[in-house]
């Protein structure tokens, strides 16, 4: 796949504050790319600068192999992007929203109502044509959201965080609509709170943290960078402290948490972890429930490498 977006070298100053520090990353064509971070990463401000609507100190942003700036109007009619905030008429229909700003980039009539069934589709809104904004739920509001900016047929689109606050069939409805995007040939570049999308759609990942990049990969790449091997969660009613420091003098074990009635071991390597720990709780005869293992998550990634939960 040929790179579609690429970023060199990028820093944006806000007066004394370095946002964004020697930026440099690619976007290939066709692939969902999510870009991550912590509040105060950068990737909103990298966001912005791509779309040229700021201004950075250094670096170069091209797309579709040209240099993008405030005019590159060629450029920028090829590109949708869905805010995180909700930005729609609530004089106008659902379909008068999106005939608007369809018709921003598509004159002809015939298509541009082609256009706008299709976005209607994609996003589930065919029983809803005629409401307005506030006759909708927060998950239409956002679907009608996501189709006012995809409506003529971007090549790239950019995402921010479309699923927060929705319900459960309404995110559903957007992270399928998502896929059948990117089948349509869209490339995507995505941001989230939800590590679960980030494994379900993303090809990529890219980690922002203080304005750089602390790493980059697929999920399962970035899995691999986990100083664990295993994570396994037992509820334990009551554990006394001294069970506590025993089962972290267990073999492979990394750290332990209890909290809450909740008991978690890490372990950095080897097998049969679990067994062991099975074995210590029934020799100590201490009750327990709910037990389970699992591998490293993106979520541990993240909390590993930043510090900070993804919604810090």
């Amino acid at each position: 796949m040929k790179n579609i977006i690429e970023v060199k070298k990028l820093t944006k100053m806000y007066k004394n504050l370095k946002a964004v520090d020697n930026l440099s990353f690619e976007v290939k064509e066709g692939e969902i790319l999510g870009l991550l971070g912590p509040n105060g990463s950068g990737k909103s401000t990298t966001m912005n600068c791509m779309l040229s609507l700021l201004e950075f100190k250094e670096g170069t942003i091209t797309i579709f192999g040209k240099e993008m700036k405030p005019n590159a109007y060629d450029i920028k009619k090829e590109i949708g992007v869905v805010f995180q905030d909700v930005a729609l008429f609530e004089e106008l229909t659902v379909y008068d929203n999106m005939d608007y700003f369809c018709g921003l980039y598509i004159k002809d009539k015939r298509t541009r109502k082609q256009y706008i069934e299709d976005a209607i589709k994609l996003v589930g809104l065919e029983d809803f044509k005629k409401f307005y904004p506030k006759q909708l739920s927060g998950g239409l509001l956002r679907r009608l959201n996501i189709a006012c900016g995809i409506a003529h047929k971007p090549k790239i689109v950019f995402l921010d965080e479309p699923t927060v606050a929705v319900d459960p069939q309404s995110r559903n409805n957007i992270l399928d609509g998502i896929e059948k995007l990117r089948e349509n040939g869209a490339t995507i570049i995505y941001t989230t709170h939800y590590m679960e999308e980030v494994e379900i759609l993303c090809d990529r990942v890219i980690i922002l943290d203080k304005g750089i990049i602390i790493a980059e990969g697929t999920p399962d790449e970035l899995k691999e960078l986990a100083n664990m091997e295993e994570k396994v969660s037992v509820y334990i009613e009551k554990l006394e402290e001294k069970h506590i420091e025993e089962i972290k003098k267990l073999k492979n074990v990394s750290e332990v948490t209890y909290h809450n009635s909740n008991l978690i071991v890490i372990y950095n390597k080897g097998k049969n972890n679990l067994i062991s720990l099975t074995k210590y709780l029934e020799k100590e005869r201490i009750s327990y429930d709910k037990i389970y293992s699992e591998r490293p998550t993106l979520n541990d990634v993240f909390l590993e490498l930043t510090g900070k939960e993804l919604r810090d």
